[in-house]
């Protein structure tokens, strides 16, 4: 296993909302789970989960309410299972081309409109917010060159969401690239929750120059 980041002891408390992508102790068997490796990773600092697995945007809400007071960052991986909800129109008959890609822009409309919710009331806090874009199947993983198009309309949402508003952006396109990255098409293993755990770390520390276009910050504050 690499080294932890090189980072100082201090008071930053991480918090971690969203659904299965953080909150993936079911699907490890046992071994560390994203939370566990984050703390391995920011020695000093406290590592909070509120993330509940299967939850999906509508649930920020209630998960922000559970956020300890003495958090000084927020980071969200949800969406997919709201994009999962959208799976049926992959099978829509379609005279077109056009007409296939109306109804896909028509499903990330109500996606995106949620999504800016959901952003607004991460910002809102006055924390230092990351979110995190919706990760493609394994590779090896069956229509998953189908899946991967399809998810680059959700993903548009959330990379515009983070961008437009100042918030920090972890794309787990590119931390979690391999089958050994995943448990199963959707969660990710405890050699993926690793990476991730240090694209989080890279986030909270500061350590953004290192690492683009995996973690960004910035973009254009409102």
């Amino acid at each position: 296993m690499e080294a932890p980041l090189a980072v100082e002891p201090g008071p930053g408390h991480v918090v971690l909302l969203g659904d299965s992508i953080f909150d993936n102790a079911a699907y490890v068997g046992g071994d560390p789970d994203v939370v566990t490796q984050l703390r391995q990773e920011l020695p000093g600092w406290r590592c909070s989960l509120v993330a509940v697995d299967g939850d999906v945007m509508a649930g920020v809400e209630r998960q922000l309410a559970a956020v300890p007071r003495d958090a000084t960052h927020l980071v969200v991986s949800v969406g997919g299972n709201d994009a999962l909800g959208y799976a049926p129109l992959l099978q829509e008959p379609a005279p077109s081309v056009a007409v296939a890609l109306a109804i896909l822009a028509n499903a990330q409309k109500r996606f995106g409109s949620e999504y800016d919710a959901v952003t607004d009331a991460l910002m809102n806090t006055g924390l230092p917010v990351a979110v995190c874009t919706i990760y493609d199947t394994p590779p090896s993983g069956p229509d998953q060159a189908i899946i991967k198009a399809a998810l680059c309309l959700f993903n548009d949402s959330i990379t515009r969401a983070a961008f437009s508003r100042g918030a920090g952006l972890i794309d787990l396109r590119l931390v979690c690239t391999e089958d050994g990255d995943y448990a199963n098409a959707i969660e990710p293993s405890s050699r993926g929750g690793l990476k991730i755990a240090r694209a989080i770390a890279a986030f909270a520390a500061g350590d953004h120059g290192t690492r683009p276009p995996i973690v960004v910050t910035g973009g254009l504050p409102q």
